[in-house]
């Protein structure tokens, strides 16, 4: 089977999904690993066709979840489950989903599930500085899609990212226009490539616009969020506007500054980086930067399934978040 793999430019999952028949390879492709087979003598066992009929038709999905309640409040996760989901069953594809404490843990897990054959391939996210998963999925030859590309040097594994930097941007551009001077920028855990990007990009904006900028590592929770933005507010002085990566960490800063009698939007503008129930429920609603994260998890697992059918790998740019102005942002006090 690896030699007809090789031969066809596949992975031996689409060989195995063509000369068993099943659904996951285009006839065009299930013709010519048909005739390479042909060519080369192969002649699979019924033994060994009992176990290859034990794969289910799955795309694994490993996530570390920062604590136990923050996948029932935190809106990307949720939502990119559910476009993921909701792509792969129009396919008939199951999703097996795998919490992991750390990446050792979440590498044996790929391991696993490479060598019982239990997915047909994988979607990868939250890329680390020095991520080990990219060269383990390429060594393992596991069908892949790196949620939050691209990989410089990277050629045999797709992604799909959005232009995170470019709404950032246009948030302190807005804010900016605004009048305010003392903005901040809470951001992810530092060691997260999408969080530097976010914070490079918030750099350079805070830079165009003469404003001198300043970045505070979270870790997406409301404690963290809460935690930040106290000791943001007691400070001197005190930003008149935060821009957070994410909606419970916006919402959590927004009870803060409430209980320290610090107004919104009229003391402090206030932009959540995701957009969710709770930005709009809340009192004022919440500036965001909108997206369509559904979609986004969508998008990935349909191109994953292409990979899995034989289809090149490659980096897809997705539509990026876009800013939407609520009552938490206010031109900037005088004071």
């Amino acid at each position: 089977m690896a030699d007809i793999a090789n031969r066809a430019g596949v992975s031996r999952m689409a060989v195995s999904y063509a000369l068993n028949g099943r659904a996951g390879v285009s006839e065009e492709l299930r013709e010519r690993i048909v005739r390479i087979a042909h060519e080369l003598g192969f002649s699979a066992s019924a033994p060994a066709r009992e176990l290859r009929g034990a794969v289910v038709q799955a795309i694994g999905l490993t996530m570390r979840w920062p604590s136990s309640t923050a996948f029932n409040v935190e809106v990307f996760r949720r939502e990119l489950i559910s476009g993921i989901q909701s792509e792969l069953m129009q396919h008939r594809f199951g999703l097996a989903l795998q919490s992991v404490a750390d990446a050792e843990d979440e590498l044996a897990v790929y391991r696993r599930w490479s060598s019982e054959r239990r997915v047909a391939g994988v979607l990868v996210c939250d890329l680390e500085t020095g991520d080990p998963r990219p060269a383990a999925l390429e060594e393992l030859d596991l069908p892949a899609v790196i949620i939050g590309g691209p990989l410089p040097g990277t050629t045999r594994l797709a992604s799909i990212w959005s232009d995170d930097g470019r709404a950032i941007a246009e948030a302190v551009a807005y804010l900016a226009a605004l009048g305010h001077r003392r903005t901040v920028h809470v951001g992810g855990p530092p060691q997260l490539l999408h969080s530097a990007v976010r914070s490079a990009a918030y750099g350079t904006a805070c830079a165009a616009a003469g404003i001198e900028p300043v970045v505070v590592p979270a870790d997406y929770t409301g404690e963290m969020g809460a935690q930040v933005t106290r000791r943001l507010l007691s400070g001197a002085p005190p930003p008149t506007a935060v821009i957070y990566d994410n909606d419970v960490m916006a919402v959590a800063g927004l009870g803060v500054a409430m209980e320290m009698g610090v107004r919104v939007p009229e003391d402090l503008s206030i932009v959540a980086g995701d957009d969710s129930a709770l930005c709009q429920v809340v009192r004022p609603p919440l500036t965001v930067l909108k997206r369509d994260i559904a979609g986004y998890g969508a998008h990935a697992a349909g191109l994953l399934l292409d990979v899995v059918d034989g289809g090149a790998p490659g980096a897809v740019l997705d539509h990026a978040a876009e800013l939407v102005v609520r009552s938490s942002t206010a031109p900037a006090p005088r004071h």
